[in-house]
């Protein structure tokens, strides 16, 4: 990111009529877990099904569902077969909190891992198959006796217009500690997404009220602006080993992670712009102006 070379004195950067800075910050989001149940099943063809009330809302949990069985099972992933958004597998953790993959890849590991102590045994498997079925319920119980989190550190680089007060962000970089990356595609998609969405919580997104009625302004997508990933010119996301011998699947989450320092790096880096700290998100145009 070219951190150690850059003057620290705010304000003496220019690009024409841009002033430029750069921010950092530090990021941390805990890392739970729900518990969950999962159904593995090696079939009489040699494949393998897994079953588990897990859902999918676009981050890949299908695929990475299917990698940890396929690690688990120490097979092809190609013989795997993942089944999810049944309420009939038996309960499992919601999609959300950063939480969904790690609850449900540790009871698809666990449920594998008997899997495979009963067909070590070397019998026949019929033509219903051999089932294991995993609840995780008690094994959170001991793993809540230690705290976890993910970690990053966050680069941002901005111009702001002096005559005009908008904000413009170049570049930003995340470097993430956030256990086992399970895979590498939709972790590095989130980890981006995540921090494009720390531009919105930065420069554009608030909540106001008509102060007559109490009715939000813009209450839907058709009028209240986001950020995209067209508001950034570059944007990098990797991440650094982590393991963690105590916990049984080393996985702990990167949907959140990546707006966490996003918003503090950018407020950060217009501050080395213009000299001047604001303390009130967003950094909208008229507050640059005004201070």
């Amino acid at each position: 990111f070219g951190w150690a070379g850059r003057d620290p004195r705010p304000g003496v950067r220019r690009d024409g009529r841009w002033l430029l800075g750069t921010g950092t910050a530090a990021a941390s989001f805990h890392s739970g877990a729900g518990p969950s149940t999962a159904l593995v099943t090696a079939e009489a063809d040699g494949s393998f099904t897994v079953r588990i009330a897990a859902a999918d809302i676009g981050t890949g949990a299908r695929t990475a569902l299917t990698l940890v069985a396929a690690d688990a099972l120490e097979v092809a992933p190609e013989r795997v077969r993942v089944r999810i958004g049944d309420s009939d597998f038996g309960p499992a953790m919601i999609a959300g909190g950063s939480m969904g993959t790690r609850s449900w890849a540790w009871a698809i590991t666990a449920a594998a891992a008997e899997l495979r102590e009963r067909l070590a045994l070397g019998a026949d498997i019929p033509a219903e198959g051999i089932t294991v079925r995993s609840d995780t319920t008690e094994a959170l119980g001991r793993l809540a006796q230690k705290e976890r989190h993910s970690f990053g550190a966050q680069f941002a680089e901005v111009a702001v217009d002096p005559a005009t007060g908008e904000v413009r962000v170049r570049r930003m970089l995340g470097i993430f500690a956030a256990g086992r990356i399970v895979n590498p595609l939709t972790a590095r998609n989130q980890l981006v997404g995540g921090m494009v969405w720390g531009i919105s919580m930065a420069l554009h997104e608030e909540a106001v009220r008509d102060r007559a009625s109490g009715a939000l302004y813009a209450p839907d997508l058709a009028g209240y602006h986001v950020a995209t990933n067209a508001d950034v010119g570059d944007v990098q996301a990797d991440w650094v080993d982590d393991p963690d011998p105590d916990d049984p699947v080393g996985i702990k989450g990167v949907g959140e992670i990546g707006v966490v320092g996003a918003a503090a790096a950018v407020a950060n880096a217009v501050r080395h712009a213009t000299g001047v700290r604001h303390r009130n998100l967003p950094i909208r145009p008229d507050r640059v102006l005004a201070a």
